[in-house]
């Protein structure tokens, strides 16, 4: 099978395209004939510092976490799937697991779920991994009808779905944006659109909340930025991030009495604990798509398989809107 292959850690140009033998089908797990992967930051890390990262496989290695595709074949004791079925999830390019940059994979039944009839296959690659955390973080927030909800980087990857799960379960919704292209983006998918570049944290916490703040502030930003979000919390609010590798001073989440939660969706596959809860949040998530209460954003430029390193370069160039696809 047709695959790009990483025999060195570095730069973008570090694939290679490689002639690989199939995946060999293990018990639980299903063999997946891909059609599309999406990039995400984690990608781009693990590729770039490699050995670094307790998380990086070992070399040569391919790359890739999400995947949509259709089943080929189904392994000893999996029964929830069936042969022809179109999929989606998060199952590799990790750790011992082979990734999604590839004509095949073999993915664990636990870490996926039937993809959504109105989704394409670009569409509902795009969506695992940010589904997944946008998900996670609002859930452990404890979001629920009525709340204000703060969303940090509102046109990202996982800021456009988190911003409308949290309209779907009934929140209030702002979110961030630095360009009047992704601040579009953020008001098309419904929510109030805040130019953090001109509007400072006070300004719109006086003008959305009435001074209070919101109930929830999902910081897909990170780092610095969880400073912002702890000013723009609520007493005893919620603040779930997706990046906290920082050192920080949390003398304001002290005095607030905030909760912080730290969302690392990696964890079941790195762990492999709970992986059947990642197959019931995207089933979960399906049910929503498919329900017209979720659009995946999916960024103008488009890649082959053989544009993988076109398609980090276009991730880690910051002008991206939506998710970096990548057709197979």
């Amino acid at each position: 099978m047709k695959a790009m292959l990483v025999k060195q850690y570095g730069e973008p140009e570090v694939f290679e395209e490689a002639d690989l033998p199939m995946p060999e089908l293990k018990a639980g797990h299903v063999l997946v004939k891909v059609a599309a992967s999406s990039v995400n930051t984690v990608d781009t890390m693990i590729r770039q510092l490699g050995a670094d990262l307790p998380l990086s496989p070992a070399l040569p290695a391919v790359l890739g976490m999400d995947f949509a595709g259709t089943v080929e074949a189904l392994g000893e004791g999996v029964s929830e799937f069936a042969v022809g079925e179109e999929v989606y999830g998060c199952a590799g390019g990790l750790a011992d697991l082979q990734g999604s940059l590839a004509e095949y994979m073999v993915a664990d039944s636990r870490l996926m779920a039937r993809k959504a009839k109105n989704l394409t296959m670009c569409e509902a690659a795009a969506l695992p991994l940010v589904g997944i955390t946008a998900y996670e973080g609002l859930k452990r927030a404890g979001v629920s009808e009525g709340q204000s909800v703060l969303v940090h980087g509102g046109a990202g990857g996982v800021g456009h779905i988190a911003l409308q799960l949290a309209k779907h379960f009934g929140g209030k919704v702002c979110a961030t944006a630095g360009n009047e292209k992704s601040l579009a983006v953020v008001e098309q998918l419904g929510a109030v659109a805040i130019n953090y570049k001109t509007d400072t944290v006070a300004d719109y916490v006086a003008e959305y909340t009435e001074g209070a703040g919101f109930d929830i502030v999902f910081d897909s930003v990170g780092g610095a930025n969880m400073l912002n979000s702890f000013e723009a919390a609520a007493l005893n609010g919620q603040v779930a991030s997706t990046v906290a590798m920082v050192e920080l001073d949390l003398s304001a989440a002290h005095f607030k009495g905030l909760s912080l939660h730290v969302v690392f969706m990696l964890i079941p596959m790195l762990h492999d604990v709970n992986r059947a809860e990642h197959g019931r949040i995207l089933s979960e998530i399906t049910r929503i798509v498919e329900a017209g209460e979720l659009q995946v954003v999916l960024d103008e430029s488009r890649f082959t398989l053989q544009d993988i390193a076109k398609a980090h370069v276009r991730l880690a160039s910051g002008q991206a809107v939506g998710k970096v696809v990548v057709s197979v």
